[in-house]
């Protein structure tokens, strides 16, 4: 029998489980070939050994932490969050004698300073594919992911070649043998051009390093991840008509003609999925409901990017999540605009706009990325957030969007105090902190006597183009410690918000969703 403290433990937990609201990924297989129906399993199985080096990634030994941990809701709650910090409430150790998490996770020695690295003439120790460790010396040296994770990717390898083999469509078969090839070499793009040759597809994979929102002290480690997909043929085909406008958008932008030199790729794609299977850092805390990849600058450049909207991921969080959270903090006058179709399209055009800006900084001061080192994911996530509904507005106008501008930034903002729910700590969530002080100090978003909020529809469009101007120069300028101060001035909960947010969880609003997924779930076992 459990201690009366481990009762109350448990209890705890189990609110914190609570804070996800369960979803099933499914698709409606009879869409699939029985061919294709015979690949899934296949990537499935890669995309699970992704939980195991992300695992390495963001804590370290699994095992060790498993034998600390008695009882299984708090195990539940640890695997949730692939380790024993909180992730929905500011990466908080939840797990008795866990101290705090370290700022760059695993990637890094934990008794490394900032200052040590930057010193240590290392080659290779800001790429996106090594780890850094000590050697026997007790200097740092830097190991290739395809050497420290050899045993998982050479698995992943072995599944990809497979699941080629099989596949009838020959593009997709490309993509997943240079892939392949990829995990066992760390030479990532020649997989990512291929990938965005891939046209016809109805099933796609995301698999391996992706995003680098979990090395918070630098921003540079890219950490494991998968998605399997099935794409959504007739949305897919409603979508192609926004990437050719790319070009036009990216001259339209409020900046001084220096920021939006670059030309963004035309063969970009654009598509809806339902996802069926989410594994590594994207399965943690905030669930991406939209991807925009590859994030290799050079490829970008070339071929644009794809833009995968997750129709049955975003449903869900618009149901479960927004929907509620507008009928506690909109103003009952303007719930009327919050809609799906809005909240479709503000975050189909969020991804979008991570192809507009600029890439490399005007400065001399190399990628944007590189410049602006651990802040960078953050006021990325911002620029593509405000110029997302930018550019809803330009297309609006051109009649090229349809609807009421008002439901659009109503949703917005609805979706703002959403995103704000998964901590100031990541990236999603401090951007859209940041949107709602800078708002809320133009007066574009304001609270009411009976603690709901409005939106001044008069002022929102030019509070948009302010902060549209002024992220975008922050990134081409490659200001790291302007963007610091950017951060520090609008990246903050203050007490009136804290107390909202909080009337939010007493409503028994869930932060996110966690998923019932597999091939049980799907029919397929």
């Amino acid at each position: 029998m459990n201690s009366p403290a481990e009762n109350i433990n448990d209890s705890i937990i189990r609110q914190k489980i609570a804070q996800y609201a369960p979803f099933k990924l499914t698709t409606d297989l009879a869409k699939l070939s029985d061919n294709e129906k015979k690949v899934i399993p296949l990537l499935i199985e890669a995309a699970k050994l992704n939980d195991e080096v992300f695992w390495l990634q963001s804590y370290g030994d699994k095992s060790e932490l498993r034998n600390k941990v008695k009882s299984p809701v708090l195990w539940e709650y640890v695997e949730l969050n692939y380790g024993p910090w909180d992730r929905l409430d500011g990466d908080k150790a939840f797990v008795p004698g866990i101290g705090p998490k370290p700022a760059g996770a695993n990637f890094y020695p934990h008794n490394m300073t900032k200052a040590e690295f930057e010193k240590a003439d290392l080659p290779g120790k800001d790429g996106l594919y090594t780890m850094i460790r000590r050697d026997a010396q007790g200097r740092l040296t830097a190991i290739p992911y395809h050497i420290f994770f050899k045993k998982q990717h050479e698995k992943m390898a072995t599944l990809l070649r497979k699941a080629a083999d099989l596949t009838d469509d020959n593009e997709f078969a490309a993509y997943l043998r240079a892939r392949a090839d990829a995990l066992l070499t760390d030479h990532y793009q020649p997989s990512d051009m291929l990938w965005m040759d891939m046209k016809n597809n109805h099933l796609d994979l995301v698999i391996g390093p992706t995003e680098t929102y979990e090395d918070q002290l630098f921003g540079y480690k890219a950490a494991h991840e998968a998605y399997v997909l099935v794409k959504d043929m007739a949305w897919s085909e409603r979508l192609k008509k926004y990437i050719a406008l790319l070009p036009e958008l990216q001259r339209g932008l409020p900046v001084p003609d220096k920021y939006k030199q670059e030309k963004p790729g035309t063969r970009s794609d654009l598509n809806a999925y339902d996802a069926i299977y989410y594994a590594g850092e994207a399965n943690t805390g905030g669930k991406t409901i939209a991807i925009n990849l590859p994030n290799d600058e050079e490829v970008q450049l070339k071929k644009g990017s794809r833009r995968l909207q997750l129709k049955n991921v975003m449903r869900a969080k618009f149901d479960k999540i927004l929907v509620p959270i507008a009928r506690v903090l909109i103003s009952p006058d303007q719930r009327k605009f919050v809609n799906f179709d809005a909240f479709f399209a503000n975050t189909m055009f969020h991804e979008v706009a991570h192809g507009l800006g600029i890439k490399n900084t005007i400065t001399g001061k190399g990628a944007v990325r590189t410049a602006l080192k651990e802040t960078y994911s953050a006021i990325e996530e911002g620029k593509a957030d405000i110029l997302g509904l930018y550019m809803v507005s330009q297309l609006h106008k051109k009649g090229l969007v349809g609807g009421d501008m008002r439901q659009y930034m109503t949703t917005f903002t609805a979706s703002i105090f959403r995103s704000i729910r998964f901590g100031a700590h990541e990236a999603h969530g401090m951007a859209n902190l940041i949107r709602f002080n800078f708002f809320r100090e133009k007066g574009a978003i304001v609270r009411n006597a009976d603690g709901t909020y409005s939106v001044d529809y008069e002022k929102f469009p030019q509070a948009m183009t302010e902060l549209s101007r002024k992220i975008l120069m922050l990134q081409g300028d490659g200001d790291y410690d302007a963007v610091v101060a950017f951060v520090k001035k609008y990246g903050v909960v203050g007490p009136q918000l804290q107390a909202d947010l909080e009337r939010v969880g007493k409503a028994g609003i869930p932060v996110d969703i966690r998923f019932e997924q597999g091939l049980e779930v799907l029919g397929l076992k």
